[in-house]
């Protein structure tokens, strides 16, 4: 086929087939099977029994995942909130006047989103460890405390999900703070010069001016943070593998465990697409909401 092309087609086809390629290789292939793999009936080993939709019929009368889909979206308002909301506010005070060192600030901001969620996980394990936690040692200094009486964080079921949620936010402010600052920094410089004049405060400015103008990219980052967090495991898996029992389960860990931990491979592909669709769905509906009240509140 390639030899009946001419060299300068043979140069196109090659950069519209190899990124289709590895699309097809890494995303479709793996998705295409596990959606065949969950009509099966298959626990560890080579023998599989075809059962048709009756993994999907236990899935959705399965509590266990959908506990851990609330634990998603609980994470994915806080990111939400935290992510992309602190973004927005370091944004804003690095591209204040006053602030020095511009680069710089970008540079060490961007920095932790580069380090694997993994250590990630571990460093925070260890802020938040009974016995040599930064937070526990502050405590025991400030209000003398034995070791034994001291809080175990990770232990604590109603905390436990907005403490594993603190990492995240943590690592990936300075990722969006890049998007964002990007799409500042496309906005015509006159806009903000009369503005000023005018006597807008910097709160107003970025109510009323910027948040319109970067209306858009705001859209991307709240997908991307979505879809980020209604598939994180990492995190969750090196900091509390799920625990306190499963007050801190997510989809994609209890698709883990029930795979690998209990040898259901079968239902373990059917929970891996469940996350698929409950994340299509969520990104949908956000993205259906967030142009609704952008036509509703007339933002151009």
């Amino acid at each position: 086929m390639l030899n009946s092309i001419k060299p300068k087609g043979r140069v196109i086809f090659a950069y519209l087939f190899i990124p289709l390629g590895v699309y097809l290789f890494s995303v479709f292939v793996p998705l295409v099977a596990a959606a065949f793999y969950s009509l099966f009936y298959w626990k560890s080993g080579p023998a599989k029994t075809f059962i048709g939709l009756d993994n999907y019929a236990s899935l959705i009368k399965d509590s266990t995942f959908w506990l851990a889909f609330t634990h998603n979206i609980y994470l994915v308002i806080l990111c939400i909130f935290g992510q992309i909301g602190l973004a927005f506010i370091v944004v804003l005070l690095i591209n204040s006047k006053l602030t020095k060192l511009k680069g710089l600030h970008r540079t060490f901001g961007f920095f932790p989103s580069t380090i694997s969620a993994v250590y990630i996980g571990l460093i925070w394990t260890m802020v938040f460890d009974q016995r040599r936690g930064i937070i526990n040692w502050v405590i025991s200094k400030v209000q003398d405390i034995p070791t034994r009486e001291l809080p175990v964080w990770l232990n604590d079921s109603k905390l436990v999900m907005t403490l594993v949620a603190i990492p995240l936010i943590w690592q990936f402010i300075g990722y969006y703070m890049v998007i964002i600052l990007s799409a500042i920094a496309s906005v015509d410089k006159e806009i903000f010069e009369v503005s000023e004049i005018d006597g807008a405060s910097a709160f107003q400015r970025a109510i009323y001016i910027i948040l319109p103008l970067i209306k858009n990219t705001l859209i991307v980052c709240v997908t991307l943070c979505i879809a980020g967090n209604m598939k994180v495991f990492d995190h969750v898996y090196t900091m509390t593998y799920g625990g306190p029992g499963y007050d801190s389960i997510v989809m994609a860990l209890y698709g883990y465990r029930t795979s690998f931990d209990n040898g259901d491979m079968g239902y373990g592909c059917a929970i891996s697409i469940g996350i698929f669709v409950t994340s299509l769905a969520v990104i949908g509906l956000t993205n259906v909401l967030a142009n609704w009240l952008s036509k509703d509140k007339g933002v151009a």
